[in-house]
């Protein structure tokens, strides 16, 4: 999940937030507002509203620190973080590897649940100097205290990708020696806690929890969603084992010349051939690659004075592969920059380009002939 508005780095971690989180922020402030000011409505509208306001940031701020805690264990372990996003159910860590035994696994997990413990147990313990137990700061500690806690035994449930499915996955994989089986066997387990918590929440929509139901259900889709994905990825691993870049990579690179305008490659070459990557070639050398990404970047009416030397990644700002690279690990690079070409390269030579639709295509090839 990808966060469209980055707030900046932690320890170099870059935070950001997904749409989502705003449908969420404003719901749990409407919500803190009418439980505050059903108990305490001598406080005055405006009191109540920035107590609200308040409370919502701190828990947004507990949720951040919940998620710094799985990201920065996994840097102490040599774990790539590359963001953390908050989202309408919460945050996720986007770590980029995959833990390499089960111990690191499990203290990943832990210390995330182990985190909103504490900030809990923290808010409680802070209400003793908060003032007189009807008064705000005491009041909003209160309900700090309690929702941390809650988050921290939400999260120990063992429903695969929650903190809970990871460490029975990892206590599957300290058991039985074998990762993919381990998740193969947790993300089944977060399918069936997934499956649960619908049925929960349409029950209780049914008996008269209104909204508290569709959010126990939708929860519960989340989770289905995510642990099936997940089960899915282990299919994918073993599909793609052996297989390499040179397996499924396009070999036919067409070569442009840099000195093309844009008016004249998208009218003669771009539109008639329907290929989404070009080799710019400068005095017959490899210098670069245009996709309709960077044109499309271009005012319409600057193409016949753009040049395609103007607007190409030059090939040493380009991330690439070899042929020899597994598929899988390829994979991960586009997918962690956000790639829907990769250039195959050799010995300075470009071998071929590596595309999404080329791997979709293969996949879909081997399922056919699997079936």
């Amino acid at each position: 999940m990808r966060s469209q508005i980055k707030l900046g780095r932690i320890f170099g971690i870059e935070i950001g937030l997904h749409y989502t989180w705003f449908f969420i922020a404003l719901l749990i402030i409407f919500s803190l507002f009418q439980q505050f000011h059903a108990a305490n409505q001598q406080w005055g509208d405006g009191a109540i509203l920035v107590l609200s306001i308040a409370t919502g940031v701190l828990f947004f701020g507990s949720l951040l620190l919940h998620e710094l805690s799985h990201s920065l264990f996994a840097k102490s372990r040599g774990l790539p973080v590359r963001e953390i996003t908050l989202f309408a159910l919460g945050g996720v860590s986007q770590i980029e590897k995959s833990p390499a035994n089960a111990t690191t696994e499990f203290w990943m997990a832990f210390v995330g649940p182990l985190s909103s413990a504490c900030m809990g147990l923290i808010c409680l313990g802070l209400r003793i100097t908060a003032g007189p137990s009807s008064g705000p700061a005491y009041v909003m500690l209160s309900w700090l205290g309690y929702i941390n806690l809650a988050l921290a035994g939400f999260n120990m449930i063992p429903g695969y990708p929650l903190d809970g499915g990871r460490i029975l996955r990892a206590a599957i994989w300290w058991k039985t020696g074998d990762a993919e089986r381990s998740t193969r066997m947790a993300a089944s387990v977060g399918q069936a806690v997934g499956g649960v918590f619908i049925a929960l929440g349409i029950v209780q929509f049914f008996g008269g929890a209104g909204f508290g139901g569709l959010w126990i259900a939708f929860i519960g889709w989340f989770v289905l969603q995510a642990a099936s994905e997940s089960y899915g990825e282990v299919g994918l691993t073993q599909t793609l084992k052996d297989v390499t870049v040179a397996d499924v990579m396009t070999r036919e690179c067409q070569t442009v010349d840099g000195n093309l305008n844009l008016r004249l490659f998208v009218d003669e070459t771009l539109l008639r051939t329907g290929n989404r990557c070009f080799v710019v070639l400068d005095n017959g050398g490899l210098a670069g690659i245009v996709t309709p990404h960077e044109v499309k970047k271009i005012d319409r009416a600057r193409w016949p004075y753009t040049t395609l030397f103007d607007i190409m990644r030059p090939l040493e700002e380009i991330r690439t592969v070899t042929p020899e690279t597994p598929l899988k690990a390829a994979l991960e690079i586009m997918g962690r920059q956000d790639l829907n070409q990769l250039p195959v390269v050799s010995n300075h030579h470009m071998d071929g380009v590596l595309t999404r639709a080329g791997v979709l295509n293969y996949l879909h090839t081997r399922t056919e002939l699997q079936a």
